[in-house]
């Protein structure tokens, strides 16, 4: 089945596009891996600016949603430019906030990007927990609101850091929308790794063309075109099931979207790796900003083992334990 963006969609995909092209991200990237998120933040606020965030949170609350096919959108640019920072998080925290109460409190800031929020289990590892203005933690009684956080440790994404949330705080809800946390999270996150994958495939073919050995690009070489063409068919495939499950919401679509776009990205990170060759390796390569966040994708709200066992359930099958435990 193909899904085909219509043209106000397709004008929003390609203005999010030359806004952050024209944006330094790498530089804002290594600037949040070292603490320094004055880049980051600029770049957050010009990225609420153009709606995206409010595409989570609806319309009495001053967002434009929900919308989740063109937040799938926003997030594939998001993916192909490499922006640090609690995105899905943000986009979590929007669905979990839905109770009256709450929402009056917290989701126009959300939407309007005055606000970042990150969301975790309590006690457990939060992402940029030292930097959002809002820390939502998941326990036993219901969501509360964080008091604060533990030390910052380092993770396989230098961008992506991550603090324990403290235990305590305000009980926001004692009946939290998890379900539907999980949903939109899981889609952001699909359609973030989609876009990382596309930008890693972008970027390997053109270092195929310009490195020569013996005497010629080396993508004209067939086992070099091989395994482009792979990771190629994987992106091509796991665009539909994004997209699908942006319209669809349902707990397996977008299972399955998460699993497919978190491999494809996966592979587009190994193929890129190996065909970069050893400069592949190095933090200083702008490459290895998609190569972490690849890896940390693929794992986050859900392993695509975890990922595949929801679907099954769906058809009756088996299901794991839930990647909120």
């Amino acid at each position: 089945m193909r899904f085909l963006l219509d043209a106000e969609q397709r004008a929003f995909a390609q203005s999010l596009d030359a806004m952050l092209g024209a944006a330094d991200t790498a530089a804002a990237v290594r600037d949040w891996s070292r603490g320094d998120r004055a880049r980051g933040w600029a770049l957050w606020s010009r990225i609420a600016d153009a709606g995206v965030f409010a595409l989570a949170v609806p319309e009495k609350y001053e967002g434009l949603g929900p919308r989740p096919v063109e937040l799938a959108v926003a997030f594939v640019e998001l993916g192909r430019h490499a922006v640090p920072g609690p995105l899905v998080e943000t986009v979590a925290a929007a669905a979990l906030l839905l109770d009256p109460g709450p929402a009056e409190r917290f989701l126009a800031a959300l939407a309007s990007g005055r606000s970042a929020a990150t969301v975790a289990r309590e006690g457990s590892y939060a992402l940029d927990g030292d930097a959002v203005t809002l820390r939502l933690a998941l326990g036993a009684d219901g969501l509360r609101l964080a008091p604060g956080h533990g030390p910052v440790r380092a993770s396989l994404d230098p961008a992506r850091r991550l603090t324990r949330l403290l235990p305590g705080g305000e009980l926001l809800t004692s009946a939290p929308a998890m379900d539907r946390a999980l949903r939109w999270a899981r889609l952001a996150t699909a359609a973030q790794a989609l876009g990382v994958g596309l930008a890693l495939l972008e970027r390997t073919v053109a270092h195929v063309g310009r490195r020569v050995q013996f005497g010629a690009p080396i993508g004209s070489f067939q086992a070099v075109k091989h395994r482009l063409a792979d990771v190629k068919i994987a992106l091509e495939f796991a665009r539909p099931l994004v997209l699908g499950a942006a319209v669809t919401m349902t707990a397996a679509d977008v299972a399955a979207a998460k699993a497919s776009a978190g491999e494809a990205a996966y592979a587009g990170a190994r193929a890129a790796l190996q065909l970069h060759g050893a400069i592949g390796y190095t933090a200083e390569h702008d490459l290895s900003l998609w190569l972490t966040k690849a890896r940390a994708l693929r794992t986050a709200w859900g392993t695509p083992d975890e990922c595949r066992a929801e679907v099954l359930r769906a058809h009756g099958q088996v299901l794991s334990r839930s990647p909120w435990r």
